[in-house]
């Protein structure tokens, strides 16, 4: 069993270089926590980045795993370059739909 997070962030304007750059430091973290990101998408037109980010076992397992990565020092110094640049979020767990 696989459980998929999907997240969708919209940017400042002009921010979204910042970002990429910024969450290319955030994958391999998240990966030292056994996450997956299966896909991340800018959509510059829009200024929305949209990834899916998963992990085996279900949704339980997932907050967990999530749970220890965001209470580690590793993901505190990742955060410290962070660019404040998200003006709103949507995050929910995906199934599929075909």
């Amino acid at each position: 069993m696989e459980t998929v997070q999907l997240r969708r962030y919209v940017l400042e304007p002009g921010r979204m270089a910042d970002f990429t750059a910024w969450f290319t430091t955030l994958v391999p973290l998240r990966e030292q926590f056994g996450f997956r990101v299966l896909f991340a998408l800018a959509e510059h037109e829009h200024q929305t980045f949209t990834w899916a980010v998963a992990h085996d076992g279900d949704e339980a397992a997932f907050l967990a795993a999530e749970k220890a990565c965001n209470d580690s020092p590793e993901r505190a110094a990742v955060f410290a370059t962070f660019p404040a640049v998200i003006t709103s979020f949507e995050v929910g767990f995906a199934q599929p739909a075909v």
